[in-house]
C-alpha cells in the first residue's frame, strides 16, 4: 500500500521523462549485451579449441563488450542528471513550502535543514535506484532462462537457490526500514539542537555551560547509535549469508556442468557460459544493498511528504484600505502566550508595549503585524482582516525591526533594501534616519561593502535592521526591542528622525526602558498574556506593579 511518501517519490521519478526513458533504454541495452556475453565467450572458446577460424566469434564478443560499456557509461551520466534535477526540484518545492508555512512551521530550523539537504538527496535518487533493482531482476530472470536453454538441469540446480535469495532479501528489507527511518528522524533532531547551540555560542560560553549544552545536543545520540548499529548488523548478516550462498550456487552449477561435459551434452565453452550465467543470475543477491538505499529513499520521501502535508494558510486576496494605520485585535488567543486579548491602536499612535519576561510582548507584535496568525480571534488593519490581505501588500504597509536582525543580501545596500524595490537614494535616506549612515560610509566600499567583510556591533546591526524596516515608508512600524542595543541618546535621536521623516505613522515599540515608554503616546502593559492597562506612562507609573516591570529589567 502506497502512502504520501511513495506518491511523492513516483512524482519525482516522472519529472524528467525523456532522460528516464533514455536510462531505461541504456539499461536494456546493457542487460541484453551482458546476457549475450557468456554465450559469445563460449562460442569463441569452442571455435579456438576446435581449431576453426574464430574471428567472427571474437568480433561479436568485442562488439557486445563495447555495447555494454557504452550503455553503462551513458546510463550513468543520464542517471546523475535525473538524480540532480529531481533533488533540485524537491529542494525548490520544499523551500517554497517552508516559506509558505512561515512562523507557523512546526519544523525546527535544524530539522528543516536536514530535510532540505540529506532527505532531498536521498529521495531524488529514487529513479536510479528502482531502475537498478529492476535491471537486476531482469538480468537474473534472463540468466536463468539462458541456463535452461543451455541445459535444463543447470536451471533446476540454480532455481534451488531462489527461495534462499528471496528470504535473504525480505529479511534484509524488513529489518532495515525501521532503522533507516529512525536514523533520519534522530539526525534531524540533533541537527536542530546543534543549530540552536551554534546560534547561542557566546551566551553558552559566558554562562560556562558548554558541557551541559553539549549533553543536551547529544542526548539523542544513543538512539541514533542504536539505529546505526541496527543497520550495520542487518548489512553484516546479509553480507556473510550472501558470501556463502553465491559460491555454493556456483559450485553446484559447475558440478552439474562438469557432468554435462562428461556425458557429452556440454562443451568446454558451455562450462564458461554456465559460470557467466550463474554470476549474472546472482545479480539480485549482489544488489541487495540497494534495498537499504531504497528503504532510505522511502524514509526520505515520508519525511518530505510530512512537510508537504502540513496545511498552509490560504493567501489573502484583498488590498489594504487608504486608512491611517489603525490596528485592532479582537479576542486574540495564541496558545501559551496570549489569552482573549483586545487592543486598539489608532492610526498615528506611538504605542509602547511593556511587561515582564514571558508576558507575551513579542507574540503580541508578531500577531499585530501579521507575522503569526492567532489561534483564535481577529486582527484588523484599517478595518480589513490581516489574513485577507495579499502578503506582498501587507509587507509593504507594515515594517518590522527586531532585536537581533538577520541581515540578508550580498552587500550592505542589499541588506537595507531587502524585500523592497528601494534604490540607492532611498537606502541611504533610511540609513540616515536610523543614524547608521556615518558607520556605513566609513566601510571600505561604503554601501557596496560585502556583508561578510562588514564587522558590526550589536547596535550597528540593529540600526541597519531599523533602516530596512523604514526604507519603504510603511504605514505601521513595529519595533520588537529593535533599539535595545542603542544608548538612550542614540535611541532618542533615532526616534526623532523617524518621527520627522515618517509623520503620522503608527508605531508599536516593545521596550524594557522607562525612558522609551515615557516618550510614547500610550503604553500597553501586558501581564500573563493579557492587557492589564492602556494609558500614558505617567499615569501607569502610579501602579507599583508597573514600576516593578522596569525595576526588574534594570536589575
Amino acid at each position: 500500500m502506497t502512502g504520501p511518501g511513495d506518491r511523492l517519490l513516483a512524482e519525482v521519478a516522472w519529472l524528467d521523462r525523456t532522460r528516464l526513458f533514455l536510462i531505461v533504454f541504456a539499461s536494456l541495452v546493457a542487460t541484453a549485451a551482458g546476457l549475450l556475453l557468456p554465450g559469445a565467450l563460449a562460442a569463441a572458446v569452442d571455435a579456438a579449441v576446435s581449431g576453426r577460424p574464430s574471428w567472427p566469434e571474437v568480433l561479436w564478443l568485442l562488439t557486445l563488450g563495447a555495447a555494454e560499456i557504452l550503455a553503462d557509461v551513458f546510463g550513468g551520466i543520464w542517471s546523475i542528471k535525473v538524480t540532480s534535477s529531481g533533488t533540485a526540484w524537491l529542494r525548490r518545492k520544499l523551500t517554497d513550502r517552508l516559506f509558505a508555512l512561515g512562523t507557523r512551521s512546526p519544523f525546527a530550523e535544524g530539522d528543516a535543514i536536514s530535510r532540505l539537504t540529506s532527505d532531498c538527496t536521498g529521495a531524488g535518487a529514487i529513479a536510479s535506484i528502482v531502475i537498478q533493482l529492476c535491471t537486476a531482476v531482469l538480468i537474473s530472470g534472463g540468466a536463468i532462462t539462458l541456463l535452461a536453454l543451455l541445459d535444463w538441469r543447470l536451471a533446476v540446480v540454480f532455481l534451488g537457490s531462489i527461495p534462499f535469495a528471496l528470504l535473504l532479501a525480505r529479511t534484509h528489507l524488513k529489518h532495515t526500514a525501521d532503522d533507516v527511518l529512525t536514523y533520519q528522524q534522530v539526525s534531524g533532531e540533533i541537527a536542530a539542537r546543534l543549530l540552536d547551540a551554534v546560534g547561542g555560542l557566546r551566551t553558552i560560553a559566558a554562562a560556562g555551560i558548554a558541557d551541559r549544552e553539549s549533553d543536551r545536543v547529544l542526548r539523542p545520540l544513543p538512539e541514533l547509535s542504536g539505529a546505526g548499529r541496527g543497520m550495520w548488523r542487518t548489512q553484516a548478516r546479509m553480507v556473510w549469508r550472501s558470501s556463502l550462498l553465491i559460491p555454493a550456487v556456483e559450485i553446484c552449477a559447475l558440478a552439474a556442468a562438469g557432468f554435462g561435459v562428461l556425458q557429452g551434452r556440454l562443451s568446454i565453452g558451455d562450462v564458461l557460459a554456465t559460470l557467466g550465467y550463474v554470476a549474472l543470475g546472482m545479480a539480485m543477491i549482489t544488489r541487495i544493498p540497494l534495498l537499504t538505499t531504497l528503504a532510505r529513499a522511502r524514509s526520505c520521501g515520508e519525511r518530505l511528504a510530512e512537510v508537504f502535508g502540513t496545511p498552509v494558510p490560504e493567501p489573502g486576496t484583498k488590498r489594504p484600505r487608504n486608512g491611517q494605520g489603525t490596528v485592532e485585535l479582537h479576542q486574540v488567543t495564541v496558545a501559551g502566550a496570549l489569552e482573549e486579548l483586545d487592543l486598539t491602536v489608532l492610526g498615528g499612535t506611538y504605542l509602547a508595549v511593556v511587561g515582564r519576561s514571558g508576558s507575551g510582548k513579542s507574540v503580541l507584535v508578531e500577531v499585530l503585524g501579521g507575522l503569526r496568525p492567532p489561534d483564535r480571534g481577529q486582527v484588523l488593519l484599517d478595518g480589513v482582516a490581516l489574513d485577507q490581505l495579499r502578503t506582498e501588500e501587507l509587507r509593504a504597509v507594515v515594517g518590522y525591526a527586531f532585536e537581533r536582525p538577520a541581515l540578508l543580501g550580498a552587500t550592505v545596500a542589499d541588506a537595507v533594501g531587502y524585500g523592497s524595490w528601494a534604490g540607492d537614494g532611498a537606502v541611504e535616506d533610511a540609513c540616515r534616519r536610523a543614524q547608521v549612515h556615518d558607520v556605513v560610509v566609513r566601510l571600505p566600499h561604503g554601501y557596496h561593502t560585502p556583508l561578510t567583510e562588514t564587522p558590526l556591533s550589536g547596535g550597528e546591526a540593529q540600526r541597519l535592521g531599523l533602516a530596512r524596516a523604514i526604507v519603504h515608508n510603511p504605514k505601521v512600524l513595529i519595533l520588537d526591542d529593535a533599539t535595545a542595543s542603542l544608548d538612550t541618546v542614540t535611541e532618542a535621536a533615532v526616534e526623532q528622525a523617524i518621527e520627522s521623516a515618517l509623520p503620522g505613522r503608527t508605531r508599536v515599540v516593545v521596550t524594557h526602558r522607562a525612558t522609551t515608554a515615557a516618550r510614547a503616546d500610550l503604553v500597553a502593559w501586558l501581564e500573563d498574556g493579557r492587557v492589564r492597562a492602556v494609558a500614558p506612562h505617567r499615569a501607569l507609573m502610579r501602579e507599583p506593579g508597573y514600576r516593578a516591570v522596569f525595576t526588574e529589567d534594570d536589575s
